[in-house]
């Protein structure tokens, strides 16, 4: 089936500039094209809909070639802040899976009152670094094999010279049931021949393990994050019932953390990316939040 492409640009946006906003953000290792089919749906609805690239995908690049490549968590969180700032949007829905539902909830529960209302995939996101070097069970741990290989500096070349292959691989294995093509995985794969993608994605991951410092123009943000804010806005979260990185649950595991109202949905015949393998089920978690 042929979705739509997206623009080149640091954002695609759709809809009426004076429309309810909604950030639709992206993971590792996608692109806007994830909202490819989720965009139009939005916009059809009545929303002002905007799908940024993260930062070290597509066309966005660091104005100064000294600033650290942080892909830390504050920094994808203030990220989103910025954009809205830059938008002149005072308030906003913010969506996303991934790293994307990472940057939505932590711009959620950092600046409450910018967020509308949050969606995100596998629930609530925020890391908990001082529990990084506790082991999950077996079978999770395998699932995340790349999280180790990027602590090396064999990963950091190995992402280098083979991160098409390596985002592929990852695909595959997090939506087994997700009959993408080629065609669909080289649309988004282009975003990630930008220059910084790999000093990004490295930094994020040994950031999480406590391999690297972040960024101290976020330090303080990173020290609000270790309290492990609650989300204070209404939320729709959403697991794929067939994620491959993820097992889908109940929502009770985190159901602390979401102090307002809260719903939470298992989609059938979802993967990881659930946006990109069940658009309508994503649009519509976003539209009950929009009319809410």
């Amino acid at each position: 089936m042929s979705t739509p492409k997206f623009s080149i640009s640091p954002y695609h946006e759709q809809g009426l500039a004076t429309a309810p906003a909604v950030i639709l953000l992206h993971g590792f290792p996608y692109d806007i094209h994830t909202y490819a089919e989720v965009a139009p749906i939005l916009a059809a609805q009545g929303c002002r809909v905007i799908v940024p690239c993260l930062r070290g995908y597509g066309e966005t690049r660091f104005r100064d070639a000294a600033t650290l490549r942080s892909g830390e968590q504050a920094a994808l969180g203030a990220d989103v802040i910025a954009l809205i700032d830059a938008l002149g949007i005072k308030q906003a829905i913010f969506a996303g899976h991934n790293w994307g539902g990472r940057a939505a909830t932590v711009a959620a529960a950092l600046w409450p009152d910018r967020c509308a209302g949050l969606v995100t995939v596998n629930s609530y996101l925020i890391q908990d670094l001082s529990r990084a070097m506790v082991p999950s069970v077996p079978e999770a741990e395998e699932a995340m094999w790349y999280e180790y290989y990027f602590q090396l500096e064999r990963g950091r070349a190995g992402l280098a010279a083979n991160r098409r292959r390596i985002a592929r691989m990852l695909w595959e294995e997090w939506s087994p049931d997700w009959d993408f093509d080629d065609a669909t995985f080289d649309r988004s794969a282009a975003a990630l021949d930008n220059p910084d993608f790999v000093d990004v994605v490295i930094h994020s991951y040994r950031h999480r393990f406590g391999n690297v410092d972040g960024d101290p123009r976020y330090a303080e943000l990173e020290k609000r994050l270790a309290a492990m804010p609650a989300i204070t806005v209404p939320a729709v979260t959403l697991d794929g019932d067939s994620d491959g990185a993820v097992a889908a649950g109940d929502g009770s595991a985190s159901a602390a953390k979401f102090t307002a109202r809260r719903i939470h949905r298992v989609v059938k015949g979802a993967g990881h990316n659930v946006p990109q393998e069940a658009p309508e089920a994503f649009a519509a978690a976003v539209m009950e939040l929009v009319r809410m």
